[in-house]
């Protein structure tokens, strides 16, 4: 019973080590080398300080990595891990490079978008991340109704994470607050919660320091892996509990998302 109990420690320890390595190892070799120059990923920050973008594609391929590979992982798991943050990640990223110069904010100024038939970058973030955690939540749960909300939960958690990403070290910050009571449980659900938490702590001392942001790649990536851990973690009825909470932050974000561009949009025009 020792062993056992042992072994789920170690690893926990192996994820959450394996990731904060390799989401460190990414980080530099992205300033070495930024695809397409340093340029396109680098960001004005709430205080007008230049900052890279790095951190969100090192955290994503720390995260997915370390998910996809932590010991004793069914195998359908580790495969919803890798596609739930893999594309959380890569649509988080081409909304990074994509809609940057986008002043349009929150579901409905993309949803109004497409109903003028013109696909934004926050569409294409809105609707793959959602098709990503759906088919994440069909790989992990049995029932169509344990699906869906697995799918509603694994999403809800990757907006919401991106979410609090406004100032230095909040949502990397979170992660690690959200992420620090499943480390208790048993099975997939520990696991899959030091993997995100590694990647988080291995960025968050840049992230404070402003020099690197999680933006949308590593937000999203971070908040899917959560959802992902809790989903392998609750039944119907706390999937439930926790798709209403999630719907229930976006519908107050996507509120106060729009409230903000429209005063950032009237300080502009006052300018």
């Amino acid at each position: 019973m020792a062993a056992v109990a042992g072994n789920r420690v170690l690893g926990k320890i192996s994820a959450f080590l394996g990731a904060a390595g390799v989401t460190r190892a990414a980080c530099t070799a992205l300033r070495k080398r930024p695809p397409g120059g340093a340029a396109r990923w680098e960001r004005k920050n709430y205080a007008g300080r230049i900052v890279d973008l790095h951190a969100g594609l090192a955290t994503a391929t720390g995260t997915a990595l370390a998910a996809a590979t932590a010991p004793g992982l069914p195998a359908r798991t580790r495969t919803a891990a890798a596609l739930a943050v893999l594309a959380a990640g890569g649509c988080g990223a081409y909304d990074d490079v994509c809609g940057a110069e986008d002043p349009r904010r929150g579901f409905r100024a993309h949803l109004s978008a497409l109903r003028d038939k013109e696909v934004t970058s926050g569409a294409v973030k809105l609707f793959g991340i959602g098709a990503a955690g759906l088919a994440a939540g069909a790989l992990i749960k049995e029932r169509p109704a344990d699906k869906l909300l697995a799918g509603v939960v694994i999403a809800g958690s990757a907006h919401l994470v991106n979410l609090l990403d406004v100032r230095p070290g909040r949502a990397a910050g979170a992660v690690l607050a959200i992420g620090a009571p499943g480390l208790l449980r048993r099975g997939p659900a520990g696991l899959l919660s030091a993997a995100p938490m590694g990647a988080a702590a291995a960025v968050i001392g840049d992230d404070l320091g402003e020099r690197t942001m999680l933006g949308d790649a590593g937000a999203h990536a971070l908040g899917a892996a959560l959802g992902l851990a809790i989903v392998t973690g609750n039944g119907r009825r706390g999937l439930a509990a926790h798709a209403a909470g999630l719907v229930a932050a976006a519908a107050v974000g996507d509120r106060v998302s729009r409230a903000a561009a429209g005063d950032r949009a009237s300080r502009t025009t006052a300018d």
